[in-house]
C-alpha cells in the first residue's frame, strides 16, 4: 500500500507524524520528542521547513497506531526518517526500525533527547 502527495497536501503534526493527502502517517522507527517540549517544537519546525514545497511519497506497512498508518516516507528519494535523525531532531526506535536508523543518530541528539521507553 502506498500513498503519494504533492507539496500542497502535506501537513506536519510533529517530527514523526505527517499527514499526506489526508492520511496521517507515523514514520516507522522514528522517535521524536513530544510537542509539549521545546525539543519537540524545534523538531516540528525543522520538519515543516524540510518538507516545504516538496512532494512526499509514503510506503505504508499496513499497521496502524492510534489514528495513524505506519510507513516510511520519502522526499526526492530521501528517507524522511533518516533525514530528521541525521539532523539531530530525533532518535532511532530500534523496536520498530530494526535499527536501520541507528547509524544516523548524532552524539548531541543522544545526549539531549530522551528515548521513548517503548523503543
Amino acid at each position: 500500500m502506498a500513498t503519494t502527495a504533492t507539496a500542497g497536501s502535506v501537513q506536519v503534526r510533529d517530527a514523526d507524524t505527517i499527514v499526506v493527502n489526508g492520511t496521517p502517517v507515523r514514520l516507522q522507527g522514528v522517535d521524536a520528542p513530544e510537542l509539549g517540549t521545546s525539543a519537540g517544537r524545534d523538531a516540528r519546525r525543522w520538519m515543516v521547513n524540510f518538507l516545504r514545497d516538496k512532494a512526499v511519497e509514503c510506503k505504508l506497512t499496513g499497521e496502524r497506531t492510534y489514528d495513524r498508518y505506519v510507513g516510511v516516507c520519502y522526499v526526492d528519494g530521501q528517507d524522511i526518517g533518516a533525514a530528521v535523525i541525521t539532523a539531530g531532531y530525533a532518535l532511532d526506535c530500534a523496536r520498530y526500525s530494526g535499527g536501520r536508523y541507528r547509524q544516523y543518530e548524532t552524539p548531541a541528539a543522544r545526549s539531549r533527547l530522551r528515548r521513548a521507553p517503548y523503543c
